[in-house]
């Protein structure tokens, strides 16, 4: 059974830095792209990044780009979320997914084309 698990939130002071981990289970990630999506309260979901399978392309959303870094590490079937200089904002569930993508060049954030997903791990950035 395919499985992707979250972890790494908690609570952290707006400037703080968190990890989040993306660890799937039953399938290997090295064919997959995974992309990291969050849903604030009262919000609707929406794509933060995603990488390629093979690590070589990323994407951002343009209200993270250049404090969130996207990176993957196949040996230990393991995708993470560097993310710095939080701000009160990225308060909310992150989610991971996974769509297979083996020699493809896709790395969108339509929510729709990633059929696989995880439980989602609360961040709050609050003093």
């Amino acid at each position: 059974q395919l499985q992707l698990v979250e972890s790494g939130g908690g609570l952290v002071q707006p400037g703080g830095s968190l990890r989040l981990s993306c660890a799937a289970s039953g399938f290997t990630l090295d064919y997959y792209v995974i992309g990291w999506f969050r849903q604030a309260p009262g919000k609707e979901r929406e794509g933060v990044s995603c990488i390629s399978s093979s690590g070589g392309s990323t994407n951002y959303a343009d209200s993270v780009k250049g404090r969130f870094t996207i990176s993957r590490d196949n040996a230990k079937n393991t995708v993470y979320l560097q993310m710095n200089s939080l701000d009160p904002e990225d308060t909310a569930v992150y989610y991971c997914a996974a769509r297979w993508g083996l020699n493809s060049p896709y790395v969108g954030l339509e929510q729709h084309k990633y059929p696989y997903w995880g439980q989602g791990t609360q961040v709050t950035v609050s003093s």
